[in-house]
Formats: C-alpha cells, sequence, structure tokens
C-alpha cells in the first residue's frame, strides 16, 4: 500500500472540456509525496475503505462536509504585480492617461525595494485566498523587486510566473521610468533568469522567468529582437499585450505598418510558450497565426470592459483552436478574484451576443453564438491557463499536480442538482467561502 501525503475525501468538479464539468460526489483524492494526485478512489472501489482507515490512522485524511467542494486551483494568466496598490482606481480614464499618470509613477517606486517587498507579500497572499494557485506576473524594470515578487511566492508556496517588464522606447515611456537601452533590458531580462535559477535551488514550489516586453509601443525594435532572441536560447515563456486597445492596435499599423500580432511575431516573440493579454482587437488572421504559433491568449473580461474597446470572442478563439485562460489584469481589472472574472466573461459574452446598441434592430445589434457557459469560464481559469502555460495541473485527474481549493457552498440548503450546486459555488464564492488552498499538496491557506 502506496503511503500518501494526505488523502482528501469528498466530492470534487473538474473541467474535461471547455463546455463540460466533471462531478464526483464521494472519492479519496491520494496524494502522493511530490504533490500530485496519485489516485482517485470511489466508495464502491475495493481499495477505498483501506486507503480510508491508513490514512486516517497516519492523520492524513482530510474529510469534508457535505456542503464542501473541491476544486482545481485558479491560474491567473495576467496580472501586473506593482499596480496592486492602484487596484480600483482611476478606471474611468483613458488607457494613455492611465498610464501616464497613476500606473508609471506607481511603478516607479519599486525601486524602492522594501515597499516591493510590502506589497508583493499582501498581494500573493490575497491571490491564494481567492483560490489562486499560479499567477503570471509583469514585474517592473528593477530586479531587485522582481526578485522580492519572486520570493513572496516561495514564501507563501505559490507557483509565480515572473517577468522583468523591458521598455525602453523614449517615446512612449517616461524618462524616469524605463530601461536606459536596448542593451540594459537584455541584460537585465539576462541577469533575472540567472537569480530565478539560483532562488529555485531551494524552493519547494518552482518560479519561472518570463521574457516580459511590456507591449509593442514601449520597446524599441532591438529590444524586441533581443528579448526573442532570449526566449529561444533559454526556452523560456513570453508574455505581452497584443491588440488590446484601439490606440495599441493603431500604433502598430502607424509605426510598422503590420497588425499588432505580426511585429511579436517578426521578431520572435509569438511562440508556443508565449501568453499575449487582452487580444480584443484580433482578427482572423491573427487567430490563424496564434493557431499556427501555439501562442495563448489570457482573456481579461473585467479589464477589458474598461480599455479593451470591445468585447474578445471566447468562442471564436476557441473555433480556431487557440489556447486561451483567464487574467485579473490588476490594475487595469479591479479584483483580484478569478470567480468575479468568471462571471464578467459570462456577462460580457452575453452583451456580445445581444448587442448594446438599443438603436439598431435585435437582427443587428449584436454577434449571434457568442454567449459561453459558466463552464466555459471556469475551463479557462483552470485547463486552459494551465494548457497555455504547459502545466499538468487545472484539473482533478491522477498525473497531475495537486492544486486545489476547497470551497464551502454559500447558503445552509444545498441545490438539488451537481449542475446547480456548481453554479452556485462559481457565482456566489468569495474569498470567504474557501476553505483551504493547497499548491503542490501542501496546504497555504
Amino acid at each position: 500500500m502506496i503511503s500518501y501525503s494526505r488523502v482528501i475525501e469528498g466530492a470534487y468538479f473538474s473541467p474535461t472540456t471547455p463546455t463540460s464539468v466533471t462531478y464526483q460526489s464521494h472519492q479519496l483524492i491520494c496524494i502522493d509525496n511530490h504533490g500530485y494526485i496519485d489516485r482517485l478512489v470511489t466508495s464502491d472501489d475495493p481499495d477505498f475503505d483501506q486507503i480510508r482507515q491508513s490514512a486516517d490512522k497516519a492523520n492524513k485524511l482530510l474529510s469534508l462536509s457535505d456542503t464542501q467542494f473541491v476544486l482545481p486551483g485558479f491560474i491567473d494568466l495576467h496580472i501586473h504585480a506593482p499596480q496592486w496598490p492602484n487596484a480600483g482606481l482611476a478606471l474611468d480614464r483613458p488607457l494613455n492617461e492611465w498610464l501616464d499618470t497613476y500606473t508609471f509613477p506607481l511603478e516607479a517606486k519599486y525601486q524602492d525595494t522594501d515597499f516591493a517587498k510590502l506589497v508583493y507579500s499582501d498581494l500573493v497572499d490575497e491571490l491564494l485566498r481567492n483560490g489562486t494557485t499560479t499567477a503570471l506576473y509583469f514585474g517592473t524594470i528593477h530586479n531587485a523587486a522582481n526578485l522580492a515578487l519572486a520570493q513572496a511566492c516561495v514564501e507563501h508556496g505559490q507557483r509565480g510566473f515572473i517577468g522583468k517588464v523591458a521598455m525602453d522606447n523614449p517615446e512612449q515611456t517616461p524618462a524616469y521610468y524605463r530601461d536606459a537601452s536596448a542593451q540594459v533590458a537584455i541584460e537585465q531580462t539576462e541577469q533575472f533568469i540567472h537569480q530565478i535559477a539560483d532562488l529555485n535551488k531551494t524552493a519547494t514550489v518552482k518560479q519561472t522567468a518570463v521574457i516580459t516586453p511590456r507591449f509593442v509601443p514601449s520597446c524599441t525594435p532591438a529590444t524586441l529582437k533581443g528579448l526573442g532572441q532570449l526566449a529561444k536560447q533559454y526556452d523560456l515563456p513570453v508574455q505581452s499585450h497584443a491588440s488590446e486597445s484601439d490606440w495599441e492596435d493603431g500604433f502598430a499599423l502607424s509605426h510598422y505598418h503590420m497588425r499588432d500580432a505580426e511585429v511579436l511575431d517578426q521578431y520572435g516573440l509569438l511562440t508556443d510558450k508565449a501568453v499575449m493579454a487582452h487580444g480584443t482587437l484580433l482578427n482572423e488572421d491573427d487567430y490563424d497565426l496564434f493557431n499556427r504559433r501555439q501562442t495563448a491568449i489570457a482573456h481579461c473580461p473585467i479589464s477589458n470592459v474598461y480599455f479593451g474597446n470591445a468585447v474578445l470572442p471566447v468562442n471564436s478563439v476557441l473555433a480556431h483552436h487557440v489556447k486561451i485562460g483567464l487574467g485579473t489584469d490588476i490594475s487595469g481589472g479591479y479584483s483580484p478574484s478569478l470567480y468575479q472574472n468568471i462571471r464578467q466573461a459570462v456577462m460580457s459574452s452575453r452583451q456580445l451576443t445581444d448587442g448594446v446598441d438599443h438603436a439598431l434592430s435585435p437582427v443587428h445589434r449584436g454577434v449571434a453564438d457568442s454567449s459561453i457557459s459558466v463552464k466555459t469560464a471556469f475551463y479557462l481559469a483552470t485547463a486552459g491557463g494551465a494548457a497555455s502555460l504547459h502545466l499538468k495541473t487545472g484539473q482533478i485527474t491522477p498525473g497531475y499536480l495537486a492544486d486545489l481549493q476547497i470551497v464551502s457552498l454559500p447558503t445552509p440548503i444545498p441545490p438539488d442538482s451537481a449542475d446547480n450546486i456548481f453554479e452556485k459555488l462559481m457565482y456566489q464564492t468569495t474569498k470567504q467561502t474557501i476553505d483551504q488552498v493547497f499548491v503542490q499538496g501542501i496546504r497555504v491557506r
């Protein structure tokens, strides 16, 4: 009999496809000593009682109540970590004004590493409280602060993908907050890659360095080219923004006479390990390019309402076989909760379907077949994000990492079916009803 590090007894929901969810009412989730799910044992399995009793005797059994459920931990594909203090501020301002007046001055403060440590510890803790076990982070241009973010992830037990932001274009970045040159941006990025490698020598939950050009307008061609070469040399993930707004889309067309995605691809930044945020203005050709490169999209539904100038057509993305997950986009998005973004993803898809201009007839007002279900939004927050980052997590399946959250129904009278329970959890879960969180089988909340 295998000795497990933990056995969780209870019900769970897990995504299976972009439109379907598996439910099991009474299982043993057996987690091995490396933090992976080894077995799922049903109550009618001959080993059930023996495994349960053995785990209970070893004080490794966690039995859930009838109103508790296991879900995969969430994967947030787009967070600007330094912007956490600004969450909820200035969302009524145009994107360029929001950046110049609020965002860049705040990010410049991270040259103070003590300030960085304070903010990042609070952010990572808050994300874990909201069920986010893996996060893809933009840092700042300051490597000491970026390392503080990675250390906060290690200390709190979260899996972080972290990028030193590169931004050196003097026409689009302020003098007080930019890389001094393309050479500096590239050298500092490479330095951070080595710093993360050193940190991982003693870390239980490994962190990953990410190649991070802020976006096309903020980088010179030399920086984009150099970052693409680093991504290939070190075989690392890439993150940036692609066609996130009319302004960004227009910048690429006017300065490069190419689509935003084509510019990134030209410099080797659209790869099968790349995640591009927003994509609200991507067109059919862009989807085909993303499909060929196996590049993922981080859908940020709350932020897109404020800055995206359009609703991302999730069903079209999926129909083009493009990888897609969910992101909060702090602080363009005001909430650290992917539950809130799950809900907004569904709401935005309904608005895209029905249209928003009442002066148009219903026939012409919306985009047909654009609605997604809450099951699809849940898939994006779990399995979709995992596929985007090449991680074996996001599902409750043998061989997958035990990144899990235990969630309680918020009402004393449970719904009468598994589907209704699932919808209740998706629409009413808050951090107050997330009872426990595990990363690689280790309890972190």
